[in-house]
């Protein structure tokens, strides 16, 4: 634990400091007015939480996730930014854990950032608890997400695992990645399809209101796919046959989902076959 600790406050040295030891007035300058205006912007969240706990519905799925986000957003900048808190958080982690972590800030620009934020709140909840039980904090209490919320928000992660692992995916590569697109699409309308099946019966509210709203998720997909295929449709079409690791073999598949015969006329598979005779 000491290692990854001074491996660590090293290297923020080396950011803040430079690497030859000279003290970078300005950049400390920046730090500590970004750090302020940070502080300033918790303490008017703080001052609206109360109204937005009121005006929340909890048991309707977007204004629990809307909720969860703002307070962990809000946890995340008060336990990184106040040194007496963040001290207390790490202390209460280092008995349980190999390796110390600070909540995730949330960056509106970047792909998953607030998925990610959610992914490590999640991670760090028992401790979250742990230090906002000691008196010194009873202020910050209303920003803990309940155990009710944090189910709905479980489901959400879990419907959303696809769409975060394929954004990386793409992100990370450096070659073509044309031919992918109708596997990756593919693969999130299967996993839509799967969660609502599973939560088609449900007769808890909540559970009710989550298939609505991944209803609406998969019809908004859907939206930006119908919205692709016209003219790039044969373009993807033909890059994922010429892939020689599916060639038609999605097609297949997507024939025998159908009950369609390979030699009907109206096969997928018998259709791209002639025209790639032609």
């Amino acid at each position: 634990m000491k290692g990854h600790t001074k491996s660590w406050e090293a290297h923020e040295c080396d950011q803040q400091f430079g690497e030859n030891g000279s003290i970078d007035i300005g950049k400390i300058q920046r730090l500590r007015n970004e750090g302020n205006a940070r502080i300033n912007k918790v303490s008017a969240m703080k001052q609206g939480l109360a109204k937005i706990i009121q005006k929340c519905v909890f048991h309707e799925i977007l204004e629990t996730l809307k909720l969860s986000i703002i307070k962990q957003g809000m946890l995340a900048v008060l336990i990184t930014l106040t040194p007496g808190l963040r001290n207390k958080f790490v202390d209460c982690q280092i008995a349980n854990v190999r390796i110390v972590v600070l909540p995730i800030l949330g960056v509106k620009t970047r792909w998953n950032s607030t998925l990610e934020l959610l992914n490590r709140a999640y991670r760090l909840r028992e401790f979250t608890c742990k230090c906002l039980q000691n008196l010194k904090y009873t202020d910050y209490r209303p920003l803990f997400t309940t155990q009710d919320e944090w189910t709905i928000v479980k489901y959400v992660m879990e419907v959303l695992r696809p769409f975060q692992y394929w954004t990386l995916w793409m992100s990370k590569r450096h070659r073509v990645t044309l031919h992918h697109v109708i596997t990756v699409y593919n693969d999130m309308f299967d996993h839509m399809d799967g969660v609502m099946r599973g939560f088609a019966n449900k007769k808890t509210p909540w559970k009710d209101h989550f298939f609505f709203t991944v209803k609406l998720a998969r019809q908004k997909l859907s939206k930006y796919y119908a919205e692709v295929t016209p003219t790039t449709g044969m373009l993807l079409i033909s890059a994922h046959i010429l892939d020689p690791f599916r060639k038609l073999r999605s097609f297949r598949n997507r024939d025998m989902g159908s009950d369609i015969n390979h030699e009907d006329e109206t096969s997928y598979t018998t259709q791209y076959q002639e025209a790639l005779l032609k």
